[in-house]
């Protein structure tokens, strides 16, 4: 893993990562940010942070950085596949940044090593979200939106165990799976969901 150096690519320079990929259930989102001139101290990979830290980095994130948020649904990660719906969610992130913020990147950091077919210049970068503060910004946001939304919808199907997985296939979630079946919010396309819709 290389960082970029990012004094070699037209400005301003946005970070794109993504949260939910591989959940069986919920949207998957995707966060834009373009840092504030004096950056934002802590910024690392949003998996190796508390859940504190983060909320604390998202406030500040929000108070003095540009960004976008764009999620795809589960209808569309039914429809496109995750990758394809993934790819969908990180081009709604720069156009919200873009349309929002009114702030054009002259080039974006993916975190991975795809990038979406959009109009932006971007590299991708492996591991981008502990090299890039714009991209760990980017993985904090989309992370602590996303979890948002899963502690909502925990709240109309409690049994899954959504508040403390997120919709990750934990043995909490694939018993209640079992149990009662899955939700309209269960990826069908995913096998663990499949597996269990009655066959046609």
């Amino acid at each position: 893993m290389a960082a970029v150096d990012t004094s070699l690519l037209a400005g301003p320079v946005a970070g794109v990562d993504e949260a939910g990929r591989g959940p069986l259930a919920g949207p998957v989102v995707a966060a834009a940010v373009i840092l504030c001139p004096d950056g934002i101290a802590g910024l690392d990979d949003s998996k190796k942070l508390s859940a504190a830290r983060r909320a604390v980095l998202e406030a500040q994130i929000l108070a003095s950085c540009r960004y976008g948020i764009g999620i795809a649904s589960v209808e569309e990660i039914d429809s496109f596949n995750i990758l394809q719906a993934t790819m969908l969610a990180m081009t709604r992130a720069v156009e919200a940044l873009c349309e929002g913020q009114g702030c054009v990147p002259g080039h974006v950091l993916v975190d991975g090593n795809r990038l979406p077919k959009w109009r932006w210049p971007a590299t991708a970068v492996v591991g981008g979200d502990a090299l890039h503060g714009c991209i760990s910004a980017a993985s904090i946001l989309a992370k602590e939106a996303r979890d948002r939304m899963m502690l909502a919808a925990a709240v109309e199907y409690p049994q899954y165990g959504w508040a403390s997985n997120k919709g990750y296939g934990s043995a909490v979630h694939m018993a209640a799976l079992k149990a009662h079946g899955p939700t309209p919010l269960h990826r069908r396309s995913f096998a663990p969901v499949r597996a269990l819709l009655p066959q046609e």
